[in-house]
Parts: C-alpha cells; sequence; structure tokens
C-alpha cells in the first residue's frame, strides 16, 4: 500500500511541476513573442499613439499660421538660420506658432515636428 502511495505522489509531483514549467514557458513566449502586454502596457501604447496622432494633426495649423504670420518671412529666415534643433523648437514656441486657437501654451511635441516640417521646406 505504501508503494502504491509513494507511485501515486510521484507520479502527481510530476505533473505539477510540468505543469509549472509549461505555464512559464507559455507566459514567457507570450509576453515576449506572442505581442501579450499588461492593461498598463496597453494604456501607455494606446497613449503613445493619440499623443501621436495629435501632433500629426497640428503639425499644418503650425505651418499655416507660420504661412499667415505677416513677418513670417523673416522669421523663417531667422529660424533657419538657427542650427541646433532644440533652439529651433525654442523659436517656434516663441514666435507663437506652436500655439493653437483656445490654448494658451504651446505644444512642445507639435513644435518639435513643425520645426522638422520647415527644415524640410
Amino acid at each position: 500500500m505504501r508503494q502504491r502511495f509513494e507511485s501515486a505522489w510521484a507520479w502527481t509531483k510530476a505533473r505539477i511541476v510540468s505543469s509549472i514549467i509549461v505555464a512559464a514557458a507559455t507566459m514567457i513566449i507570450g509576453f515576449h513573442y506572442g505581442g501579450w502586454m499588461t492593461g498598463g502596457g496597453a494604456e501607455q501604447m494606446a497613449k503613445n499613439r493619440a499623443e501621436a496622432a495629435v501632433t500629426a494633426a497640428l503639425v499644418p495649423v503650425c505651418l499655416a499660421q507660420s504661412k499667415a504670420d505677416p513677418s513670417g518671412v523673416t522669421k523663417l529666415a531667422e529660424f533657419k538660420a538657427i542650427t541646433s534643433s532644440y533652439d529651433q523648437q525654442e523659436y517656434l514656441v516663441k514666435s507663437g506658432w506652436a500655439t493653437f486657437p483656445g490654448s494658451k501654451t504651446a505644444n512642445d511635441k507639435v513644435a518639435e515636428a513643425c520645426a522638422s516640417a520647415l527644415k524640410a521646406t
């Protein structure tokens, strides 16, 4: 009877250990290769995508404000004379081109993207 109990326990122990190993391997493969993510990771990814979409939507407004500015030609020449990308972004913030109607402050990400777009023109 004792031998039968030890044999059953050994079999049960092997099943438990193998189940734990399979579960751990499934989670590692799922999170690393399968695209699984936690709720916090999904929320952060959604936030990043939303910010990128807003930035992409507001860059044309920044470019339009630069064209509508009466002293836009002078400011654009001054902007292009600046070599540092950080200083170019700050110049756009100070010029008001990255400040949108209804907002009191400039959007830094839009200023960065708008600076890239203005450099390309």
